[in-house]
């Protein structure tokens, strides 16, 4: 497998540490609101690398942190008249909400920054220790001027980012490139704790490299996020943590794109600001998903209602070729896979062989989902021949494992129909025996009124209902 590291601007092998485990640090919500579409991206992106990588074999630890420290949440508990911590409570139980709905497993280890705050502390001690970090009036600050391959990650140039540096008000920092380790606290209502330099809280980029050191340890295999978070956040991390730990701190650098709103940057002034809950209400939690994986994660993605739409079709069309799948295995031809169909079989191993090789090339889930169409279509010829039970339930688990890597048709397929669907399909049997097709027609479009297909086959008729 090849992985395009951020940090060295090329795609490398991937190579772990030990043999046959990876370790993944992915920084996770700052939990004050729903997350948008544009966090959900990372999120469901790199849970599809974990799970690409499981079925490549690895034993994967997974890490998403929750930033439940931090100034946004201080001013929404101000807002709502409550506590830093109630907010945060209230923002991950949302947060496991609307991830369900798009099938992004939990995380071996969700860390938050509160539960941290004895280790943070002592990785600050370290790096003032060390002489990269130092005191002022109840504040620390990293010195960026020490870390000499500060600017590494993004490319940045020190002598230039140096030019458009400002110490803000109340900062009493020793250069304008310095950044806050601990924030002394200012106001009684702030979220506090004891330390060496008096009451006060976590800085932002200080609480991953802490959270990954003690969940995964001074070098991980690959750290994730979003291409926002680059500069300055990873850069900062980096500094903090080579300087602290003195080895590599992550081996693989990954960024997903940005996504963009019909074409244009999404934010609350433009009213182009959607969350994920916000979008749950017209589309499925699996359309978003499929819709977020349909291009690759590095570049740049368009979301528009009609690029939603496409998502969902091509969803339908997969929900269709399991339908008819498991239509078979219940009413198809018993006896064994014969030679037509064992010749379908090889096609579809070739088609999973095109799969592989897309997730292989830095996780190119978008030729990837080519190739799991490309099995649909291989599927579908053969069983409109009218397969075996066997070649259904064989090209079932195929299309099945490679959409479960996609984290997509994971969902138990309902066939409860309920009484009424199930009384009108025999009164359409019943009508078309008679000869009646009027009345049959007439069955067909209420049943199509209320979401339901019916598919005439030699082994009977078919019902299908629309994916939501």
């Amino acid at each position: 497998m090849k992985i395009y590291n951020t940090l060295t601007r090329q795609k490398e092998e991937f190579v772990p540490i030990k043999e046959g485990q990876v370790s993944i640090y992915v920084c996770g919500p700052t939990v004050y609101n729903y997350f948008h579409i544009g966090n959900a991206r990372p999120f469901v992106v790199f849970d599809t690398l974990r799970s690409y990588l499981e079925y490549r074999g690895y034993k994967v630890k997974f890490v998403q942190n929750f930033t439940d420290v931090d100034d946004k949440i201080i001013n929404r508990a101000r807002e709502e008249g409550t506590s830093a911590p109630e907010i945060s409570k209230k923002y991950i139980a949302e947060y496991f909400k609307d991830t369900k709905a798009l099938n992004v497993r939990k995380a071996d280890v969700h860390p938050r920054v509160s539960e941290h705050i004895d280790q943070i502390i002592n990785f600050i001690q370290t790096l003032i220790d060390k002489g990269y970090a130092y005191e002022r009036d109840g504040d620390v600050y990293f010195s960026t001027r020490k870390f000499p391959e500060y600017g590494k990650l993004s490319g940045q140039n020190i002598d230039d980012l140096e030019s458009g540096a400002r110490i803000a008000i109340g900062e009493v920092k020793d250069d304008p490139l310095d950044f806050a380790l601990w924030k002394a606290r200012k106001t009684e209502d702030e979220i506090a704790w004891e330390s060496p330099w008096g009451m006060g809280r976590p800085g932002w980029h200080i609480e991953c490299s802490v959270m990954a050191k003690t969940h995964l340890g001074d070098t991980i295999d690959i750290h994730a996020g979003g291409q926002d978070l680059q500069f300055p956040h990873h850069e900062n991390e980096i500094a903090q943590s080579e300087s602290c730990n003195g080895v590599t701190f992550a081996n693989y650098w990954m960024h997903n794109g940005y996504i963009t709103i019909d074409n244009e940057k999404m934010s609350k002034s433009k009213g182009n600001f959607f969350t994920v809950r916000d979008i749950l209400k017209d589309y499925s939690g699996e359309v978003i998903r499929f819709f977020l994986l349909s291009g690759h994660y590095r570049s740049p993605i368009n979301f528009s209602d009609a690029l939603m739409e496409q998502a969902k079709a091509g969803l339908e069309r997969l929900h269709t070729c399991r339908e008819n799948l498991n239509f078979q295995i219940k009413e198809g031809n018993e006896g064994e896979i014969g030679q037509g169909e064992a010749k379908a079989l090889k096609e579809l191993d070739s088609y999973e062989e095109e799969f592989v090789k897309a997730m292989d090339d830095d996780l190119n889930t978008a030729d990837g989902i080519a190739a799991v169409f490309q099995m649909v279509t291989a599927i579908n010829k053969e069983i409109a021949k009218g397969s075996t039970k066997a070649f259904a339930k064989a090209a079932l688990e195929k299309i099945m494992s490679v959409c479960g890597v996609l984290g997509i048709l994971q969902e138990e397929e309902s066939h409860d129909f309920g009484e009424e669907i199930m009384t009108l399909v025999n009164q359409r049997q019943e009508a078309r025996k008679a000869r009646d097709f009027a009345k049959a027609d007439e069955i067909r479009d209420m049943l199509a009124a209320k979401g339901i297909t019916l598919k005439d086959t030699p082994q009977g008729v078919q019902i299908i209902r629309e994916t939501e």
